[in-house]
């Protein structure tokens, strides 16, 4: 009771709702996305600063997101995202897009690397400053191998806007959930 009288005291000297400090506590920590939920209307960059694209108005119908820890790094560009680029029925998942928290020349030259001449249709987006992974609570401290923090391993089917299946993997980077095998392989995109 006193940590909440001297936090209704700390809102009224900042001018903050005591409902807006309430949903900042919780018991337990706060999931991450889940089926069911929307995507986030956030501004993606896709091959340049100038470039911008939300997921949440580009996937009205179905599609996939997928997001890695980075954009040249080994499992990504060796395993993971070959998966899909590879993946024969690919076309028949929608609209496929890459998300990584990464500048968008880099996420340029990264799809020129993996799919010359965009041959898959997958599109390549930037998250520079992690705001689309955040908002999915996705995001991981990785300040020790990449510097700044970065998105969990994960691929999102989507459907009618909202997230159909969630494919998060549970160490963040491992390659297992989130594959195209995994992911594209099942009945659910018929």
């Amino acid at each position: 009771m006193f940590a909440t009288r001297r936090l209704t005291a700390t809102a009224r000297l900042h001018h903050v709702p005591r409902a807006s400090i309430s949903r900042h506590f919780h018991s337990s920590p706060r999931p991450f996305v889940q089926v069911g939920d929307a995507i986030p209307d956030i501004e993606l960059r896709e091959g340049s600063p100038g470039n911008k694209v939300s997921l949440a108005k580009e996937l009205k119908a179905k599609g996939i997101i997928i997001g890695v820890p980075g954009a040249f790094s080994p499992a990504c560009s060796a395993s993971h995202l070959p998966g899909y680029v590879n993946f024969p029925g690919l076309k028949d998942a929608g609209q496929v897009f890459v998300v990584s928290v990464n500048d968008p020349f880099v996420m340029k030259a990264w799809a020129a690397t993996l799919d010359e001449g965009s041959k898959s249709g997958i599109r390549f987006l930037a998250d520079p400053h992690a705001e689309f992974t955040t908002a999915l609570d996705l995001q991981f401290d990785a300040s020790s191998i990449f510097g700044q923090p970065r998105s969990k391993r994960y691929a999102l089917v989507i459907e009618d806007g909202k997230v159909k299946e969630a494919h998060i993997e549970p160490d963040n980077t491992g390659v297992s959930v989130s594959t195209a095998e995994s992911v594209l392989g099942g009945a659910h995109l018929q």
